[in-house]
């Protein structure tokens, strides 16, 4: 017989359900399968339903209910539209992990209309009509956590990143707008911030040993995230626990946003 007078279970999220946008690959995956852990159900979305096919059986091999949904932030329709299975399908989301993205990376004098466009189109206004579209029914609930997903970025300027950037720079101030605005239906909205994370959007970076070592290099722990170094974190901005804390920025990033740089040898060692 269950004692009910036993704590709860922290970062239980049983009984929740989570929306995870772009989960056919990468990191999607790893907030997904995270939040299942600790009891979430999830919808999962992708531009292609089919995707997800293999990582939804993943899912449900886990006792969790999942569902996989067509969505592509660029469209609105297809952002209403998957709102509206998503509700069918459970009658209320919880959690939103918006995590859709993707990145160009040029020289600045190099970047085309077009280019600028796909990267803010997707990480800046898709993540900003999806909120809208699933906050309609956390607001009258009230009750919801929205995590949306930025980067070291957020708050970093990188050569040859500049939509990315501006992307991601966005996500933190449409952050603290979101999170000031529906605080009041209790609703909190706040930015997971990763670092550098190899995935298969950045894997031409991660061939290069050379730019390898000096990532270490600046990083004050190292090495470069792995993707499980962020279940914590989005657990955590999805569960009770988090309930006092909206409009933050969480950056986990091996502290590289310390500003670290490569140490300089001292005096003493130059001269042996």
């Amino acid at each position: 017989m269950k004692d009910a007078s036993a704590t709860p279970r922290m970062f239980d999220l049983s009984g929740r359900v989570a929306l995870v946008t772009g989960a056919s690959r990468g990191l999607g995956q790893y907030f997904a399968r995270a939040l299942a852990r600790q009891g979430a159900d999830l919808i999962l979305t992708s531009r292609k339903r089919e995707d997800l096919f293999p990582f939804q059986q993943e899912m449900l091999a886990l006792g969790r209910q999942a569902i996989a949904l067509d969505l592509d932030v660029r469209e609105e329709t297809s952002i209403a539209q998957m709102a509206e299975q998503a509700h069918a399908a459970f009658g209320t989301i919880d959690i939103l992990v918006n995590n859709a993205g993707c990145n160009v990376r040029k020289p600045a004098l190099d970047v085309s209309w077009q280019d600028w466009n796909q990267v803010l189109d997707t990480n800046l206004r898709g993540s900003f009509f999806v909120a809208q579209a699933i906050a309609r029914k956390m607001v009258p609930r009230g009750y919801g956590r929205i995590v949306n997903i930025g980067s070291v970025t957020s708050v970093f300027g990188y050569a040859g990143l500049a939509p990315y950037t501006a992307s991601r720079g966005g996500i933190r101030q449409l952050t603290m707008s979101l999170a000031d605005e529906w605080g009041r239906h209790g609703i909190t909205v706040n930015c997971l911030a990763p670092g550098w994370f190899q995935t298969k959007q950045n894997q031409v970076l991660y061939e290069d040993k050379e730019w390898v070592e000096y990532l270490r290099e600046r990083i004050p722990l190292k090495r470069p995230g792995a993707p499980n170094d962020l279940d914590g974190a989005i657990v955590f901005l999805a569960s009770e626990e988090s309930r006092y804390i909206t409009g933050q920025t969480l950056l986990v990033d091996g502290g590289i946003s310390t500003g670290a740089m490569r140490a300089l040898p001292s005096p003493k060692e130059k001269q042996g």
